[in-house]
């Protein structure tokens, strides 16, 4: 598989290249596939439908063909996948996908723990160290330091916004030893996300060292994103005759958004087979992305602090890819766009509790209240004319995408990916509704271990000098 670059078609590296270098230095553009090869229909139409792991196989084989034989593959993806994403229905047309049954309870470990195996396999034989560098709003950095964790060859280094994240994500982050070190950042994400990227584009301190990244501009954290998208849209295909019975129902994605890395993925699941019929990218306070849906002009600007902090971006990377590979009027066709504030999340984790006894995250709550409006009327209103649509109110944005129809004839069913445990949100949870999650043991043991974090400023002079000291 050749790789390009979303600032120059004329750039052509393998898979190798991408993964390694992360991003293009010299552009300072993303690596994408030139194609996204569909899986057989015969795998696709099995019954039952295939495993998580065959799944994530299939999927992984085209991109890495010629560079990792079948066989060292399938042990990557073996060793990577002793867990696997959880389909739970809620209600007849609504499935929470769950993401947070990986050891740092949330989806970033399906993307890390892949990546983390593959860089490993392309690194032996290297005489020097690769050298990590991730910026995280959340769970990120733990998924990637939880992967990379002891691994030879690599070091780490995690930059997170002081303050910004909840006090248990934190503290997974700040208690990682050895090879993994993390920064606490007095700015935002995107201060910790500008620090990584220019890092990337600086070729003094890439002459010095082998520089990578471990975000979802990360082509390796980004494929395995999508084996969950294929793997959930098969078994929700195959549970709605027996559900809601729906005869050709179209199937939505609904999906918490804030790097727009996961929406992404989900985007090349369906190009490559996956039975999705349409996305809604279900955001908080940092609209950015809704907003150039909504008005054709794409501004970024700077994040806000908000209950779902992992989505708290500005600058979304992965607004690059998607306009690189769609048209606007694409985009408008194939999503929903919805945004609420912290309001709206609240009261999203109450109403998910009362009407179904499901416990849902911030993040999850604001993908599932995206989803509840939709179906239960936005969606004819948008149609009809007969719904405030300022960009400015919390809601859908102003288009009206090509599987609209199906929700409103009642024939769709929604897909509701809940990103981490709810227990790491647990102060936000107990507001909402009264009383804490459960705690699952591999998060109470991270709190009783000493933090090592690291204070850092925002200016990135100061950023530079400490990895030249420290790497």
């Amino acid at each position: 598989m050749i790789y390009t670059d979303t600032r120059d078609k004329k750039v052509a590296v393998d898979f190798r290249t991408a993964v390694m270098n992360g991003m293009n230095s010299e552009t300072g553009g993303l690596y994408i596939p030139v194609e996204f090869p569909k899986l057989d229909s015969a795998f696709l139409n099995r019954t039952p439908e295939p495993s998580f792991r065959e799944i994530a196989f299939e999927m992984a084989k085209p991109y890495v063909k010629g560079e990792i034989p079948d066989s060292d593959l399938e042990s990557i993806i073996q060793d990577a996948y002793p867990f696997s994403a959880q389909i739970v229905p809620i209600d007849p047309v609504t499935y929470v996908l769950e993401l947070f049954h990986g050891p740092t309870c949330a989806f970033k470990d399906f993307g890390a723990r892949f990546m983390a195996r593959v860089m490993s396999y392309f690194n032996r034989g290297e005489d020097t160290n690769l050298h990590i560098l991730v910026a995280t709003s959340g769970d990120t950095g733990s998924a990637v330091g939880s992967a990379f964790h002891n691994v030879p060859g690599i070091d780490v280094t995690i930059l997170y916004p002081d303050g910004k994240i909840s006090p248990l994500q934190e503290k997974q982050l700040s208690t990682f030893d050895g090879n993994v070190r993390a920064l606490k950042v007095k700015g935002t994400f995107d201060d910790c996300q500008k620090l990584v990227k220019t890092a990337f584009t600086d070729t003094e301190l890439r002459s010095k060292f082998r520089l990578s990244s471990a975000n979802s501009i990360n082509i390796s954290r980004l494929l395995p994103q999508s084996f969950y998208y294929m793997y959930s849209s098969l078994v929700v295909k195959n549970r709605i005759p027996h559900d809601s019975k729906i005869d050709n129902a179209s199937i939505i994605a609904v999906v918490p958004s804030g790097n727009f890395g996961n929406l992404t993925s989900g985007l090349i699941a369906a190009e490559m087979g996956a039975p999705i019929d349409g996305f809604v990218a279900a955001t908080n306070s940092n609209r950015t992305v809704p907003d150039w849906i909504s008005t054709g002009e794409y501004k970024a600007r700077p994040s806000v602090a908000t209950l779902s902090n992992a989505m708290d971006v500005g600058a979304p990377s992965n607004y690059e890819r998607i306009s690189s590979l769609y048209t606007l009027e694409q985009v408008r066709a194939k999503f929903a766009s919805y945004w609420t504030d912290d309001a709206g999340t609240l009261e999203a984790i109450r109403a998910c509790h009362d009407k179904t006894g499901y416990i849902i995250d911030p993040h999850g709550a604001v993908a599932w209240k995206a989803w509840n409006d939709i179906r239960n009327g936005d969606m004819e209103k948008l149609m009809e004319g007969k719904l405030d649509t300022d960009p400015a109110k919390p809601g859908l944005s102003n288009n009206v995408p090509e599987w609209a129809q199906s929700v409103a004839d009642k024939k769709a069913v929604g897909i509701v990916l809940e990103t981490a445990h709810p227990a790491k949100f647990g102060a936000t949870v107990v507001n909402a509704i009264g009383r804490e999650p459960g705690i699952p043991d591999r998060l109470a043991r991270v709190m009783s271990l000493p933090d090592h974090a690291i204070p850092m400023g925002k200016d990135y002079e100061s950023f530079k000098s400490w990895l030249c000291e420290n790497l």
